[in-house]
């Protein structure tokens, strides 16, 4: 890699002008009825799905039989996504390991047609970086609709590829960098799941102690004294059927539930230089993965002060109460919180793994409790109360001994990630002005 001013050989061309030579086609989304929509077939794509990558589990579907209508408008390995229309300005990559899928009106596509002329994954970074963002805040200022960016429009764009040798020595650099946040990335929702499904299994399901009851000498996922100090029968619980010796706890009761607060924005004092972490729901619903290692804004001691929670330690769990109830996450670095959160310091016999995963599949309970005629909000009160089970204590340090392990690799591959990405921004417009060039 080395630095250079030269773009000597980086020809402007407009939009339209490539899309008339055929070496590029930019296309809209399909308007689907809603007759048309199921819950089979390939995902219906909007703006919701797309930040950064392709979120479809809620996504409405398409059945395949319906695809005749719908034309080109159906993803291929390559294309850009940008969404046009609601939030303006997302972009993903459309991978070959991405599944199919149809786009929606909110959205357009970008494909390239001569990978000779343009790169596919150069044009995604291009739309990326600087030159495309100017052109599409210009358009947006063009309209009375500032939430849109008309598909006319983007065909009459400009764009400055360098010569394709070029474009992809960019890609290469940029492209090695992201697909590393993307094994990250999967790796860290597979440790996620595995977690969540072994939780399930022995605190949920009970499968350990019906597979002993049924006569099974061991359990796949449970350490053999463990399985084998387990009991053969259940009792009744105020929550149904539990094993014999556990217990069913009010949440209150096994973890300090607290509450936050905002310090005052009046007050400079709370806020200037501020050093310490200060989360609100808006920074959980950013993360891809249940683990808070960053907050948007920082307080000051002063500001900390003010705030009856303090500072809560490394392994709470956070619980957003309000706008929305529901997202849920371990802080991975001291922080305060605002006044949108139940915050569980695990200081009683229940590990954070633990109450995580007690908190994801107990959601439907947490959300029935909650109350409000502009939002709903579930209140310390309303919360405490909620029953949680409580295992025998060989049975939570096996849980432990299992969860801790996968929820640090998690954890260290947010955090690589997230330090790619500062590198992969940093050298973005660097790259694509030409300022730091690569060797073709």
């Amino acid at each position: 890699m080395k630095r250079t001013t030269s773009r000597e050989t980086w020809t402007t061309h407009s939009t339209g002008a490539l899309i008339a030579e055929g070496k590029l086609t930019i296309g809209d989304g399909y308007r689907a009825k809603n007759s048309e929509l199921s819950t089979i077939g390939l995902p219906f794509a909007r703006a919701g799905n797309i930040d950064g990558g392709f979120h479809f589990e809620d996504a409405d579907r398409l059945p395949e039989d319906n695809l005749g209508k719908v034309g080109d408008k159906v993803s291929q390995p390559g294309d850009v996504v940008f969404t046009s229309k609601g939030t303006v300005g997302r972009l993903a990559f459309v991978r070959a390991t991405t599944p199919r899928f149809v786009y929606s009106p909110q959205l357009c596509f970008w494909r390239t047609l001569d990978p000779d002329v343009i790169d596919d994954r150069w044009l995604f970074y291009w739309m990326c970086g600087p030159e495309f963002r100017r052109q599409v805040s210009g358009l947006k200022g063009q309209t009375d609709m500032a939430d849109y960016v008309s598909l006319s429009d983007q065909r009459r764009m400009e764009i400055s590829p360098p010569p394709v040798t070029i474009q992809r020595a960019i890609a290469g650099v940029l492209g090695a960098l992201d697909d590393k946040i993307e094994q990250n990335r999967r790796t860290a929702l597979a440790l996620e799941r595995l977690a969540r499904a072994i939780f399930q299994a022995w605190f949920v399901d009970f499968e350990p102690v019906k597979a002993k009851a049924a006569g099974a000498t061991a359990f796949p996922s449970m350490p053999q004294a463990v399985f084998d100090a387990l009991p053969t029968r259940f009792v009744d619980s105020d929550i149904g059927p539990v094993p014999e010796g556990w217990e069913v706890k009010a949440i209150g009761d096994v973890v300090t539930a607290k509450g936050g607060g905002t310090p005052s924005t009046k007050n400079s004092e709370y806020w200037d230089g501020g050093v310490h972490c200060w989360a609100t729901p808006k920074d959980m619903a950013r993360l891809n993965h249940p683990v808070l290692l960053n907050t948007e804004r920082r307080i000051t001691d002063g500001g900390v002060n003010s705030i009856n929670s303090g500072i809560l330690p490394i392994g709470t769990v956070l619980m957003s109460s309000r706008a929305p109830v529901g997202y849920l996450a371990i802080a991975g670095v001291p922080t305060a919180i605002n006044q949108g959160f139940i915050a569980m310091v695990c200081d009683g016999p229940l590990p954070s793994t633990y109450v995580l995963n007690w908190a994801f599949t107990s959601m439907d309970t947490i959300k029935a409790h909650a109350s409000g005629t502009t939002f709903p909000e579930i209140s310390k009160k309303n919360f405490r109360p909620l029953p949680v089970v409580l295992p025998a204590p060989d049975v939570i340090a096996a849980y432990k001994e299992t969860a801790d392990p996968l929820f640090a690799l998690l954890t260290s591959s947010v955090r690589e990630s997230e330090q790619l990405s500062v590198l992969r921004d940093y050298l973005l417009p660097r790259l694509l002005s030409g300022r730091v060039r690569v060797r073709p």
